[in-house]
């Protein structure tokens, strides 16, 4: 740990003094906090590490490389035959796919190998402290609290990331609270133990609450027509399948789409990059993490998983997207060139894809709204 300085401790003290008043009016017993004292102390280590995330720019092949691997793959369908009994059991009970389960099981975790070894209550107080979304970190911090109440968890075995994720899952404890389950009705819904029979059905219970679709895709990579207009890309856009047919749209091998109902185009790298038409459940995924990549990742592996060998068509080598910083500087000159991104924050949402778009087709480029290093150039150079 970190030696804090002086001015951080006092400041660290004055906020915890500020806070234990909210704890108990929120119903947390004095019990509990005596518990969790120990543990909400001042420990710059985490702030070191929200600060010092790897900023990297990956196109959707590069980070499927990463995330989809042959040894995570080959990891999940071992996994899968040593746990098909409780996995096939979990997925039965809540009409969820036990592919998806594992997928998200393999991504969040590595299969429960890398669950965190920080003590979350440690992690939320910092954060809420002072940090970056303090008064999010502050909620989960009361939500923590609630989950010792309630003898889920102590305050020495509430391990996770730096960030206050949680166990097989990584729920925050706000989605503990919401959808973690006693599975094996030993009294404690465990998320954190070795045997991972809770936390598998805690995603599952997850799934199902968001109204998971049992059996049915997450979605499809599609070839796109010529002439297509990509002002209709992105999961805030749903289309009916019988338009996307009508379109031109098709699968890789050239036939219509099959239809489970409405769905939305998402071309994550742009107009040079893989295509896919996705379905409800894919949204579904990105309840979980809304990142559109983390969601083809998780919907990709699961497929692999059920036994696919489909590969993803690559992007072009020198496709590589920008980096967090390079990102809110393209937003404040979009913004300052009359395209309004409603603020800079380094991340792409609807707001920023629109006025992307507005922008690629006023200077006749396609309006794929994905930002490269030449558009960022062209703001700079016309600025």
């Amino acid at each position: 740990m970190t030696e804090p300085h002086r001015d951080a401790t006092d400041s660290f003290g004055q906020w915890l003094d500020g806070y234990i008043p909210k704890a108990s009016q929120a119903g947390i017993s004095q019990e509990s906090l005596q518990q969790a004292m120990p543990f909400l102390v001042l420990d710059p280590g985490i702030h070191e590490k929200q600060s010092n995330q790897a900023e990297f720019a990956l196109n959707i092949t590069q980070y499927l490389d990463r995330s989809v691997t042959a040894a995570r793959v080959s990891k999940g369908r071992a996994t899968f035959r040593n746990q098909r009994q409780i996995l096939n059991e979990i997925a039965e009970t809540y009409r969820v796919d036990p592919q998806a389960i594992l997928a998200i099981w393999g991504i969040e975790t590595n299969y429960g190998l890398i669950r965190g070894d920080n003590s979350v209550l440690t992690a939320l107080a910092n954060l809420a402290h002072d940090g970056h979304r303090a008064a999010f970190f502050e909620n989960e911090l009361t939500a923590a609290l609630t989950i010792l109440e309630r003898g889920d968890a102590d305050a020495s075995t509430m391990v996770g990331s730096w960030a206050g994720a949680m166990g097989h899952g990584q729920f925050m404890p706000s989605s503990f609270l919401k959808f973690a389950v006693d599975h094996d009705e030993d009294g404690r819904s465990d998320i954190w133990s070795n045997d991972p029979t809770d936390g598998l059905a805690s995603i599952a219970s997850y799934l199902a609450q968001h109204d998971w679709r049992e059996s049915q895709p997450w979605g499809i990579e599609v070839v796109l027509p010529a002439g297509f207009e990509f002002t209709l890309t992105g999961p805030e856009h749903r289309l009916t399948i019988a338009d996307l047919n009508s379109m031109g749209v098709r699968t890789i091998a050239d036939t219509i789409l099959p239809d489970y109902g409405d769905a939305s185009v998402l071309c994550p790298s742009g107009a040079t990059g893989p295509a896919f038409v996705v379905n409800h459940n894919f949204h579904v995924i990105l309840t979980y993490n809304r990142a559109e990549a983390y969601g083809i990742a998780v919907g990709h592996l699961s497929d692999r998983l059920a036994g696919s060998r489909a590969k993803i068509t690559p992007c072009p080598e020198d496709l590589t997207p920008l980096t967090r910083s390079q990102m809110a500087e393209l937003q404040t000159r979009l913004t300052k060139a009359g395209f309004d991104t409603q603020g800079a924050d380094g991340f792409t949402g609807p707001n920023t894809r629109t006025a992307l778009r507005a922008y690629q087709t006023e200077v006749g480029l396609i309006p794929d709204g994905f930002a490269t290093q030449a558009l960022l150039d062209g703001l700079l150079q016309n600025a």
